[in-house]
């Protein structure tokens, strides 16, 4: 039997109404589908590991779900986990709607301490010293079929934390920090 974790702490319908808002109007029988049954479809770019889970229902989180994202944004460097912040799932799927996109590319999920030390130290000012991808908090995606362009356009309507655009890499960086940006604002 699954556990589920009540939905308390997290604010997951203003998000799925924010990513339904942004919809034509007219659900299509899948996007209607979508979300009353929120599921989220990944790939990860560096281990080839693919999901696709539905991590939510009426009772709130389901605990093996979450369980398997978590260890599928694991650092690859060092196979080192942690618990991700629900609330990254939850942009995410509000994403996955308002994009029509499906599968999210992950480029980078939980980072340990060695291996943000280790980027910090090859890649410069591109890292953060206390990043929240090692709070769990942070990921860097890609969602197929997708302009990135696209996705940070919609990622900045959520309003729900902090967006990163990085044209030059195709990739897009969210968090459930506070609300900020940064990038280029136009493609």
């Amino acid at each position: 039997m699954s556990k589920i974790i009540p939905n308390q702490v997290v604010p997951h319908r203003r998000l799925l109404l924010k990513g339904l808002a942004t919809l034509p109007m007219g659900l299509s029988a899948a996007a209607a589908q979508a979300a009353r049954d929120p599921h989220l479809a990944f790939r990860h770019t560096h281990t080839e590991e693919r999901l696709r889970v539905a991590f939510r229902n009426r009772q709130g989180y389901i605990q093996p779900a979450l369980q398997r994202m978590d260890w599928l944004l694991r650092d690859f460097r060092t196979g080192e986990s942690t618990r991700m912040d629900p609330r990254l799932y939850d942009m995410l799927h509000a994403l996955s709607l308002a994009c029509g996109g499906d599968t999210f590319e992950i480029i980078s999920g939980y980072r340990s301490p060695t291996t943000n030390t280790m980027l910090r130290k090859t890649r410069g000012g591109g890292v953060a010293k206390r990043s929240l991808h090692m709070d769990g908090k942070a990921i860097d995606i890609r969602l197929v079929g997708v302009d990135t362009a696209r996705l940070r356009d919609a990622a900045l309507t959520l309003g729900a934390g902090g967006v990163g655009y990085y044209p030059d890499s195709d990739f897009l960086h969210i968090d459930t920090g506070p609300v900020r940006s940064w990038g280029p604002k136009s493609a």
